[in-house]
């Protein structure tokens, strides 16, 4: 059964400040596609993307921004044509949550912050469950954090109940192991997010539009599109077209 509303986002990872794509999440194992991120994100706009998907893999592994101003050129870039951005990578606290959302980022993706609780309960009552993504990156079923370099015991669909019971609207569903290597997306693992009550996005893997059009039609909320689209093996304007006028993407 499709989902209602179906998402496609286009990916911009952004490290040393070009556009870059990882394989399976290693950071020695980077592609780099574009020395400047910002006519990437034309390109996508103008194929008629309306949600970039945008991630600090510096912050991602220091937990410190360093990208700021690129990506804050992007979100303006976005929002000269009505598009949204949701932005990862670093954003561990209220205050990161606070400065992206102030400079027009529509949601913010927390990866490492996910375990902590308390913290995720702050976030839900000052910003709303809306705005916040729950960045399940796993390998295996279970979470990585502090960029995909550490690996935690915590099963992926456990931590997506305990923060759908908090008020997190949003997961962002990651099989690191086949991430950026046009090896099909893991919607199995997806779906099962999708049953805590979470709105899941998957991500890592996806080929083509046939992988597209199987994560639509498996109920999911949306799917991240990176090295596909950099690769050719997936069009956006095509696939945008597919998912059909009526929907989110």
């Amino acid at each position: 059964m499709s989902s209602p509303s179906f998402t496609l986002y286009p990916a911009i990872d952004i490290l040393g400040g070009a556009c870059v794509r990882l394989f399976k999440g290693d950071y020695d194992a980077s592609t780099t596609y574009e020395a400047d991120p910002r006519k990437v994100a034309e390109r996508w706009l103008e194929a008629g993307g309306r949600f970039l998907h945008v991630v600090d893999l510096d912050a991602a592994k220091s937990g410190s921004p360093v990208n700021q101003g690129v990506i804050r050129d992007i979100v303006q870039l976005a929002g000269q044509v009505g598009a949204s951005v949701q932005v990862g990578g670093g954003i561990r606290d209220e205050a990161a949550v606070a400065k992206w959302l102030e400079v027009g980022v529509s949601r913010c993706v927390l990866g490492t912050a996910s375990l902590d609780t308390e913290l995720m309960e702050r976030l839900v009552r000052q910003f709303g469950g809306d705005n916040l993504v729950a960045g399940l990156d796993g390998r295996d079923g279970k979470l990585a954090v502090r960029g995909w370099i550490e690996q935690t015991e915590v099963r992926l669909v456990d931590i997506a109940a305990r923060l759908s019971n908090l008020g997190v609207a949003h997961a962002l569903v990651t099989d690191v192991q086949r991430d950026g290597t046009l090896g099909g997306p893991n919607l199995d693992l997806a779906k099962e997010v999708a049953g805590t009550g979470m709105a899941a996005i998957a991500s890592g893997g996806v080929r083509n539009l046939e992988d597209v059009l199987a994560a639509q039609q498996a109920g999911l909320a949306g799917a991240i599109a990176g090295r596909s689209l950099y690769d050719g093996t997936l069009n956006l304007a095509a696939a945008l077209k597919a998912l059909g006028g009526n929907l989110e993407c």
